[in-house]
Order: structure tokens, then C-alpha cells, then sequence
């Protein structure tokens, strides 16, 4: 483990955070939170925002999929994705729903500033984001997808929007 350069807990909890925020909005699945962890573990996100029936840590299956994540990476738990939106929109962050929405646009055209500070919220594994929700964000962003089936795993959904909106940081930053 040394030799990948890993970063102990405590010289993750102290590392500089990229200004990203992934909101979770009422995920069933306890593995698919933590594998969202894991990933905002490895792409030094700011923080994990929990809400509604969104399980929290600590959980077995959280910890299993988050493999000591869910002890890294910022979490807070609200009662819903509103008060989180508000929130975050009151700390300066743009909020995108990631959704497959009218009105949306295409991730690889994700406008971004040097300096900004961006959340993306993710929703239920069935019903998506709240439409209240929804109304709320700055925008909303679709994963181009080419095959016939037009979804994706909330994990694997944030595995790919998370790692663009990174991407998009380093790169212009």
C-alpha cells in the first residue's frame, strides 16, 4: 500500500478538498451510498450530502461497498433535498440535478469557471430527482448515453459525473 501513495485517514481528513458536493436523494440502497463514498474518496470531494431516507453511517452495507471511506470523506445528513440545495446554494455552490430531464444538457458541456464551486444531486434508484428538487437547481445535467438502455446505477451515474466534473477542475484550474 505505500508504494500507490495512499493517504492515511488523517492526511486525507487534513488534504485541500475540490469544491464538489454529491447530494444523495432518497437512495435505497445502502451499497450504492457507499460506493459513492468511495468514489468522493478518491476524487477528494468537499462532502457528502445525505437526504431523506438515505441511509447513513454507520451501516454494514455502507461499509462494505465504502471500504473505510465513509470515515474520510464530510458527510451531513438533511431531511431533504431542499434544505441541502438551500444550503449549499447559501455557501455558493451551482446545484445541478443529474437527471434525464427536458431542459437538460450534456455533461461533456458542463459550464465551468476556474474557482466555482459545484454540487450535483442524485436521486432515487427508481423515481430519479424530485421534480421539487428538480426546480430548485441551477441546471440540470444528462449522461450522453448511445446503447438502447437510457439508465444507469446511481453509483455508477456518479462514478461518471463526479469524475467529469473533477476532470473539468483539473484541467481548467
Amino acid at each position: 500500500m505505500d508504494e500507490l501513495g495512499r493517504k492515511t485517514v488523517e492526511e486525507f481528513k487534513q488534504s485541500e478538498k475540490l469544491p464538489v458536493v454529491a447530494v444523495l436523494e432518497n437512495i435505497r440502497s445502502a451499497y450504492n451510498v457507499g460506493s459513492v463514498f468511495r468514489t468522493a474518496d478518491a476524487f477528494l470531494l468537499e462532502a457528502i450530502y445525505i437526504t431523506g431516507y438515505t441511509c447513513i453511517p454507520p451501516h454494514k452495507e455502507i461499509k462494505k461497498t465504502a471500504l473505510g471511506a465513509e470515515d474520510t470523506v464530510t458527510w451531513k445528513h438533511f431531511a431533504n433535498a431542499t434544505l441541502a440545495i438551500a444550503d449549499l446554494k447559501e455557501k455558493g455552490y451551482i446545484v445541478y440535478a443529474v437527471e434525464q430531464a427536458e431542459g437538460s444538457i450534456a455533461l461533456n458541456t458542463l459550464p465551468y469557471r476556474p474557482g466555482q464551486k459545484i454540487a450535483m444531486v442524485m436521486g432515487n434508484e427508481v423515481t430519479g430527482v424530485e421534480q421539487s428538487s428538480i426546480e430548485q437547481c441551477d441546471g440540470i445535467i444528462e449522461i450522453p448515453q448511445l446503447g438502447m438502455k437510457h439508465s444507469l446505477n446511481i453509483a455508477t451515474a456518479a462514478g461518471v459525473v463526479l469524475w467529469e466534473v473533477v476532470r473539468t477542475m483539473i484541467d481548467k484550474d
